[in-house]
């Protein structure tokens, strides 16, 4: 299945919608800018908060907590000095680790479990800040995939305004 997340460039706050490839909207992911840590709601079509996205403070890598139902599900960071593209590791709360490897140029990731691809992120064929596709080869685990999308969209994003 195939998901688009599309930005909304000129909002007063960052705010993406999460849609299938027939452009039917799941969930909508809003930017809470006036906390002391950045925090992403994702919420569906009825306003019912689906997960939360937060980021940890005072880290030395970039480290988001993914959350559901107030409790933590999952954990993603940016591993610092790769020399190759950019990796992330995941940790699940049932103990899976999860491996995000991208090319140079950030355009493409895949999201790894023992060496099967269980989604790939492109940007290939979208503008920089406009949209990304997201493809889950399987029908589990979909909303955790495009969360962790999400994730490195925004970890990537916030590397970039640091460097």
């Amino acid at each position: 299945m195939r998901y688009l997340v599309r930005d909304r460039m000129l909002a007063f706050h960052e705010e993406a919608w999460i849609e299938t490839e027939h452009r039917e909207r799941l969930y909508k992911v809003n930017r809470k800018l006036l906390r002391l840590r950045t925090t992403f709601d994702l919420v569906d079509t009825q306003g019912d908060q689906v997960a939360s996205i937060v980021k940890k403070a005072f880290t030395f890598h970039h480290t988001l907590l993914i959350k559901q139902g107030g409790e933590v599900v999952g954990r993603i960071s940016k591993r610092r000095f790769t020399l190759f593209g950019d990796r992330f590791k995941v940790s699940l709360q049932d103990g899976r680790r999860l491996r995000v490897a991208g090319n140079l140029w950030d355009r493409e990731f895949d999201i790894q479990h023992e060496g099967t691809t269980l989604a790939h992120i492109s940007r290939r064929w979208f503008s920089i800040r406009d949209a990304y596709a997201v493809d889950v080869m399987g029908r589990q685990d979909d909303t955790l995939l495009v969360i962790l999308a999400v994730c490195v969209d925004h970890i990537l994003e916030d590397s970039r305004e640091d460097g």
